[in-house]
């Protein structure tokens, strides 16, 4: 049995597959780090349709396939696919489902409106991407979130699945990127997003709105660390956060090519 200490990304883009932001490129490098470092390493994030899969080699993983998502009683298959990072031995995993991620657009159509089922999209790719984790029997010490996709992940581990045992020790990291979208999910997010009678009303409260920083502020309440990643990022909400005792804050830094201090807040939450 594996005695490494294992770390999860989960992230809506990462170099090379998908580029929205610069930020992209950092899951890449922290991704690439954190195995460097002796970390056993896993990268989740969804296959959008504009994710080339023979440039990139992705294939089925029929034995994980198979799942259903169940979002406000509808059921949605899980395609899971995998790829090898270039330049790297660690496995990315990609979500993937017909209704929600064949489109050849990430966020908004071609006449840049942004989907109406972006709020469902976020909700399955969330529950999927933990879903995935229990089916794979693997668990993380770290979970590193990014990208207001992930934002409901914090909060799920800390209800829904709370008494999970592959969960029981994990912590969780989310990084506080800058506002992306100036749009709301829409009036049947929070009801969407209540996958579990274990969600109570008060739980979801800091997400209601369905704001990119309300996702924020959610996230960050139920994290364990938050990483500051752009000098945009919401300065109101880190002040805020430096006041929760014991929550754990990485400033932002604008040259930061070592990733030292990210290796650092791992080690930290671990214990080492």
């Amino acid at each position: 049995m594996s005695t490494k200490k294992r770390i999860l990304f989960i992230a809506h883009e990462m170099s090379p597959y998908l580029e929205l932001t610069e930020y992209a490129n950092m899951v890449n490098k922290m991704a690439i780090k954190s195995n460097e470092a002796g970390l056993e390493v896993r990268v989740i994030m969804p296959r959008f349709g504009i994710i080339n899969e023979r440039r990139h080699r992705l294939h089925e993983v029929v034995r994980l396939s198979g799942i259903n998502i169940v979002i406000d009683n509808d059921d949605y298959p899980l395609i899971i696919k995998v790829a090898s990072l270039p330049s790297a031995r660690l496995q990315v995993y990609f979500l993937d489902n017909e209704d929600y991620f064949k489109r050849k657009a990430v966020f908004n159509d071609e006449n840049e409106q942004f989907y109406d089922d972006n709020a469902a999209r976020a909700v399955f790719f969330c529950k999927g991407a933990l879903e995935t984790v229990k089916k794979f029997g693997w668990p993380p010490d770290i979970i590193h979130c990014s990208g207001w996709m992930t934002a409901l992940v914090p909060m799920y581990l800390k209800t829904a699945y709370k008494k999970e045992p592959v969960f029981a020790h994990s912590k969780v990291v989310y990084s506080l990127e800058p506002n992306s979208f100036k749009e709301k999910l829409g009036p049947t997010f929070v009801k969407k997003a209540t996958i579990s009678n274990q969600i109570k009303e008060k739980d979801i409260e800091p997400y209601k709105e369905g704001t990119n920083a309300a996702l924020n502020r959610g996230a960050a309440k139920y994290a364990d660390a938050i990483v500051v990643a752009g000098e945009k990022a919401d300065k109101k909400l880190v002040e805020e956060l430096k006041g929760e005792k014991g929550k754990i804050i990485l400033p932002y830094k604008k040259d930061n090519e070592d990733l030292a201090d990210y290796l650092q807040l791992y080690n930290q939450l671990m214990g080492k």
